[in-house]
């Protein structure tokens, strides 16, 4: 699978797949939309499969600029973590 990016309202995103360098652009620009409504769009990551450097990297910037990352699968999670992208792990959370 390669990455699969869902909206379900006007500030969350589910990603299903890999993270990685050919869809952070389209991922930036996705959550652009969000962020225009949004301080701290949801972005559900508990379909995440993988993440490269450029996806880390992306996904920093979006931790960043507030961004919440949740239902992080606990493999994808420490692989984040280790690069000081806040993750919520497991299961469904509000994102706060």
């Amino acid at each position: 699978m390669l990455l699969r990016i869902t909206r379900h309202d006007v500030a969350m995103l589910t990603l299903e797949g890999r993270v990685t360098q050919p869809y952070i652009e389209l991922l930036e620009r996705e959550c652009a939309a969000l962020f225009a409504v949004s301080s701290h769009p949801i972005l559900d990551l508990s379909g995440v499969t993988f993440v490269d450097r450029a996806g880390i990297e992306g996904l920093k910037r979006l931790d960043q600029r507030g961004a919440v990352l949740r239902s992080c699968p606990d493999p994808v999670a420490s692989v984040l973590e280790a690069e000081a992208v806040a993750v919520h792990r497991g299961g469904r959370d509000t994102g706060t």
